[in-house]
């Protein structure tokens, strides 16, 4: 007989996931994810990437605004599933929900726990320049990201990841660990470890001011930063009052006033060495290389950027 399992998540990340439970021996039952959002000046309704799958894979899909309700408890509950699989879903599990009879809800989470417990951890990790990172399956509990976990598995952060290429990886490694958890617990092999309180760090919400570059700062620092961010809400500062952000970037061995352009590559005094820019965009337009980017908006050779 084959298992049933309900699956919850929203952003990109969880695709790669609830794609491998689809083409395993599991059957997902039901499918989870944030309601869809209107885009920006409230034209659009986008619905989420894993709301767009479950259409792809004929899956029944609930957005519900709230799950603290009888309504998806009475459905949850009837579903009869063992298995609930939570992925950057981004909504508290109720405790009423966590405490059903014979069901487990396990997460996903993109860190090696307790480090980086919280929304943003995949990004913080590489603000952070962390040497390692990884994917941690673990118990839901009441409180946010303490429960005890079942297995890791750890990845060098290579120093050209950012945001999207490390996502992908994890998310990989992710879709295989939940397989192997799975069926742990089916065989009753199973060890949770709890986690070390000492040791716990938070990766909070991004902020959208934290993306501001302050070149008052090492480079190697800032290209953590601009990798971290990107694409989104990415690194930007101004010039001629429009908003530019920087996508890529390399540090070089070069001394220069903060934020004073260096030479006509767009290489950029920190304050220790500089970067040089690889790639970049104006705000509402695509991205270019700094070549061709120059080539339509001029920024010379010894202004001072802010």
């Amino acid at each position: 007989m084959t298992d049933k399992i309900i699956f919850m998540g929203t952003p990109n990340f969880s695709v790669p996931i609830l794609k491998t439970l689809y083409n395993s021996n599991y059957k997902v039952e039901a499918i989870y994810t944030q309601p869809p959002k209107k885009k920006s000046r409230g034209q659009k309704i986008e619905k989420s990437p894993v709301h767009l799958e479950s259409i792809n894979l004929n899956i029944p899909v609930r957005y519900p605004d709230k799950l603290n309700n009888q309504e998806e408890f009475d459905f949850i509950k009837n579903t009869g599933v063992k298995f609930i699989v939570v992925v950057a879903y981004g909504k508290i599990i109720p405790e009423k929900l966590l405490n059903l009879p014979n069901v487990i809800f396990l997460n996903i989470h993109a860190s090696l726990l307790p480090r980086w417990r919280g929304a943003a951890p995949i990004q913080r990790s590489i603000i952070e320049q962390d040497k390692m990172t990884g994917v941690s399956i673990m118990k839901i509990v009441p409180k946010l990201d303490t429960g005890p976990y079942l297995i890791q598995e750890a990845i060098k952060i290579e120093i050209t990841d950012n945001f999207t290429l490390l996502s992908k990886k994890l998310s990989n490694i992710g879709s295989k660990l939940i397989l192997e958890s799975l069926e742990k617990l089916k065989k009753s092999k199973v060890d949770f470890i709890e986690q070390d309180e000492t040791l716990a760090t938070y990766a909070n919400k991004i902020e959208k001011a934290e993306a501001k570059i302050n070149w008052n700062i090492e480079a190697k620092k800032l290209i953590a930063k601009i990798n971290g961010l990107n694409p989104y809400p990415g690194t930007w500062f101004k010039h001629l009052d429009t908003r530019i952000k920087i996508l890529e970037a390399i540090e070089v061995n070069q001394k220069g006033k903060e934020g004073e352009v260096l030479d006509d590559n767009l290489t950029i005094g920190c304050k220790e060495n500089a970067i040089r820019v690889i790639s970049i965009q104006k705000e509402g337009k695509k991205v270019l290389n700094v070549k061709n980017f120059l080539a339509g908006h001029k920024i010379k050779k010894g202004e001072r950027l802010i």
